[in-house]
C-alpha cells in the first residue's frame, strides 16, 4: 500500500517540470526579472531548493514510496511489486531522496506513469495542487 498521498507526488511532479523547463540565461547578468525570464535558470531562483525541501520534509515511508512509484513509472518494478518497491527504497538509501531524484530525466515523466500503473488518476491528484 501507497504510504504518500497522491497529491504530494502530483506536487514533486509539477514542480519537476518547472524545473525541466528551465532554459540558459539569455539575458545579461544583472538584468531584472520580469515576465520574459521567468523560465530562465538563475542562481537566485527557489525552484529547485523548493522541491529539495518538500521531499526532504517527508517521511522514510513517504520518500521510499516516492521512489517506488518513479521505479514503477520507469518500468524496474511492475505495478503489482508496489511493496517490493518500497522495500528496496528504503534498504538501498544511502543519499537523500531528493538528491537521487532530480539526479533522474524524466523524473516527472515516471512518475506520473508510476501512478498510472497504480490506477491513481494524475488529473484528480494535481487538481489538489493546481
Amino acid at each position: 500500500m501507497l504510504q504518500i498521498s497522491p497529491e504530494k507526488i502530483a506536487h514533486v511532479i509539477v514542480r519537476a517540470r518547472e524545473l525541466d523547463a528551465k532554459v540558459g540565461s539569455w539575458d545579461s547578468p544583472g538584468d531584472s526579472v520580469d515576465s520574459d525570464s521567468i523560465l530562465e535558470a538563475r542562481s537566485g531562483d527557489a525552484t529547485e531548493q523548493e522541491l529539495r525541501a518538500f521531499i526532504g520534509e517527508m517521511n522514510v515511508d513517504e520518500q521510499a514510496s516516492l521512489v517506488a512509484v518513479m521505479w514503477i513509472g520507469r518500468e524496474t518494478y511492475g505495478a503489482d511489486e508496489l511493496d517490493e518497491a518500497m522495500d528496496t527504497a528504503r534498504a538501498e538509501a544511502s543519499a537523500p531522496t531528493a538528491d537521487y531524484l532530480l539526479g533522474v530525466p524524466l523524473l516527472a515523466d515516471y512518475l506520473e506513469d508510476g501512478l498510472d500503473a497504480l490506477g491513481i488518476s494524475v488529473e484528480d491528484a494535481e487538481d489538489g495542487v493546481l
